[in-house]
Order: C-alpha cells, then sequence, then structure tokens
C-alpha cells in the first residue's frame, strides 16, 4: 500500500510544468565510488559507480526542478545495480543537495542478496561547486526491494562523488 501511495505521489510530482530551455541546465555525468551496505560486516563490499544527470529535462513540480537520472553501480563482489529515475537540485549558494529515488534492476553476483531483482534506491546528495562545472560531493543511499520479495534486508551506502557538467 505505501508503494503505490509513493507511486501516485510521483506521478503527481513529474506532471509539472514545461521542459527547460536547453540554455538554462546542463547535463553532467557522476563518478562515484564508496562503501555497498557499510551497515553489514559480512557483506559490505567497495563500488564504483557512473550516472548520467539530465537538467535539460526538468520540469518544475510543487516538489521544486526534478530531472531524470540513469546509472549503473557495481561492487568489488561483482553485485551490480542499474537504474533510472528522478532526482531533484535544490541550489544551497556553493553547496547543491539532491535527492533522488531510482527503481532499478540489481543482480546479486558474489555479493548481498537483497531479496527481489527490482530493487528502489532513495539517495540524498551534497556536492560543493569546485569551478564552473565540476562539483565534489558526499551521498547516501538505500536500496530496499520494498517487500516485494520474501526477504527484504536492504543495503546502506555512502559514497564521494564528482561530478563534471557539460
Amino acid at each position: 500500500m505505501r508503494l503505490k501511495a509513493f507511486i501516485i505521489t510521483l506521478l503527481i510530482m513529474v506532471n509539472g510544468q514545461n521542459y527547460s530551455n536547453a540554455d538554462e541546465a546542463k547535463s553532467g555525468i557522476n563518478f562515484y565510488t564508496g562503501m555497498f551496505d557499510f551497515s553489514d560486516d559480512k557483506k559490505r563490499s567497495t563500488l564504483f559507480g557512473i550516472e548520467h544527470q539530465d537538467e535539460n529535462l526538468y520540469r518544475d513540480t510543487f516538489l521544486g526542478r526534478v530531472s531524470p537520472v540513469t546509472g549503473m553501480m557495481i561492487t568489488a563482489d561483482n553485485a551490480a545495480y542499474f537504474y533510472t529515475g528522478i532526482e531533484a537540485n535544490l541550489d544551497l549558494g556553493p553547496f547543491k543537495l539532491t535527492p533522488s529515488f531510482t527503481p532499478g534492476i540489481y543482480s546479486q553476483g558474489e555479493g548481498k542478496d537483497l531479496g527481489h531483482p527490482v530493487e528502489f534506491k532513495s539517495e540524498v546528495q551534497l556536492s560543493m561547486d569546485l569551478g564552473e562545472s565540476t562539483n565534489f560531493g558526499m551521498s547516501y543511499n538505500h536500496v530496499s526491494n520494498a517487500s516485494l520479495g520474501d526477504e527484504n534486508p536492504g543495503a546502506n551506502s555512502y559514497m564521494f562523488n564528482f561530478l563534471k557538467e557539460f
């Protein structure tokens, strides 16, 4: 029931105003590395990822500016997560706060069994502007199957992010 309410809210959020003018926003690539499931001593693993952020396709909604994001991460244990979803970009002067929600497909490899191939990643990232088109930040995420599987252990991760806009 909570998942249905969230999806309805997400659809209402995305049904906002016009797409942006290409001169106003930029696309970017986010390279990140960190620790997958740092809270599980037995299954924690180093992770690496890449993400495409396209602010050119943003919509203004009652929750702020929302744009698409697509990416993948892989762990040292060959677990992989491919995802696409939305993110909001909140400008805080020299800092940017970026919460996101990205459903995706998870492959366990030799890593942690998350209970289902369909997983949902909720993330918050705080980055600092290092120049006109470069940001460095840190993020935290939680990956969960929203009780789609018989088990839902979830995974908590932290990452260091290097973002380059073009």
